[in-house]
């Protein structure tokens, strides 16, 4: 079986448009891959956290994604920063990687600009994430399509430590799902739903209020037409909701387009609001009872043996490659 590696950042709050977007994508591929999933704690800190904040982050991050349906007898879920070989292995790596790449990674040159203070962590992060790539032997790496730059470098120095020490790494291939519905903002739907957007009624977070998603449906900005047909260019608010309603039910946007002619948008947007509604208590329902448990723990526990165990053979490995041993 393939083996697929997915790496999770614990920033801000999860959306109806990541569950929808990525969350229920993973969740199905689950039974096709052997998979490798980390909570990406050592991404985190390239910018200063409050270690309070970061941590409950964490834990709330890890057991969202188990609501969502991540099982852990089907993925190797483990916290980066408890696997030690792999920070020993990245500085391998960075000792093979050339400050030019490193510095036109995209992000980067985003984060940096204009910023005179940024650490050297930002610069070298991306090294780091060839590291969680390539101690596991990972075939498959699930990325947007603004971090496919991210997996080439992992390629790009596998490629350079292979020519030089022989076959220590397997080259990674980029898995980007252009299919996958973009769930817009509520409130302006020609934008993608944004766990940091401005506006918090143009997005509705896993752990929102159930009554509060409620309102937030119900005041999505449509259009004066008053006709429920799919048309992204033309009705995008209408559309956005036809797609947020079919991915979370059986209905195709034909069913729906057929059930609601000559009906308002007020039924419409009800009918909505209880799709997601259901689905989201059923998701709180599960994550209530995980959140305080020591559940989560133990699937960390269990997680990170193996995970532990191949990287430390990788890093064994390439450290008496390279000369570093008695």
């Amino acid at each position: 079986m393939k083996r697929l590696l997915t790496g999770i950042k614990p920033s801000g709050e999860l959306t109806l448009g990541n569950y929808i977007g990525a969350i229920k994508q993973m969740v199905a591929e689950q039974d096709n891959y052997e998979t490798f999933m980390f909570i990406a704690d050592m991404h985190a800190i390239t910018v200063r956290q409050d270690p309070k904040e970061l941590k409950e982050r964490i834990r709330k991050l890890l057991a969202l994604y188990i609501a969502c349906g991540m099982d852990p007898n089907k993925n190797k879920i483990y916290l980066q920063s408890e696997n030690e070989y792999i920070a020993s292995l990245s500085w391998i790596l960075e000792c093979h990687t050339y400050y030019g790449e490193a510095s036109r990674m995209i992000q980067f040159k985003e984060k940096s600009k204009n910023n005179e203070n940024f650490s050297v962590g930002l610069l070298t992060y991306p090294i780091l994430m060839a590291a969680d790539i390539l101690y596991c032997d990972a075939d498959y790496v699930p990325v947007g399509i603004d971090q496919v730059q991210h997996v080439e470098l992992a390629r790009d120095i596998a490629t350079r430590i292979n020519n030089v020490y022989g076959n220590i790494f397997k080259m990674p291939e980029a898995m980007v799902k252009e299919s996958a519905i973009k769930i817009k903002d509520l409130k302006d739907p020609l934008k993608k739903m944004s766990k940091s957007e401005d506006n918090p009624q143009g997005s509705i977070a896993l752990l929102d209020d159930i009554n509060v998603i409620r309102k937030k449906i119900m005041g999505a900005t449509t259009d004066s037409e008053m006709r429920i047909v799919y048309d992204m260019d033309n009705k995008p608010g209408i559309s956005n909701l036809i797609n947020i309603a079919t991915s979370l039910s059986d209905y195709s946007k034909e069913d729906i387009e057929k059930m609601f002619e000559g009906k308002n948008y007020g039924e419409f947007k009800r009918f909505v609001a209880d799709i997601v509604c259901d689905e989201i208590s059923k998701i709180q329902e599960k994550y209530n009872e995980l959140i305080n448990s020591d559940i989560l723990d133990k699937i960390l526990d269990e997680g990170i043996k193996e995970s532990r165990k191949l990287a430390k053979e990788k890093y064994d490995l390439l450290r008496e490659k390279v000369g570093l041993i008695r």
